[in-house]
């Protein structure tokens, strides 16, 4: 995952900051709790593809 990249994306639902978690390859929203895949080294940033996570 690219830094500068992750410093400019956010959540679509809230618009809050995003975290890469890289043991699982995907990018976390840690106040909402939802979890957005990363595939093929692209997020996947679309409301219907979050999951929800218990962190």
């Amino acid at each position: 995952m690219n830094e500068k990249l992750l410093n400019t994306i956010a959540c679509p639902l809230t618009h809050q900051k995003l975290e890469w978690d890289k043991e699982n390859n995907r990018l976390i929203n840690r106040d909402a709790k939802l979890a957005y895949p990363i595939e093929n080294g692209i997020p996947v940033l679309l409301p219907e593809k979050a999951q929800q996570v218990s962190l």
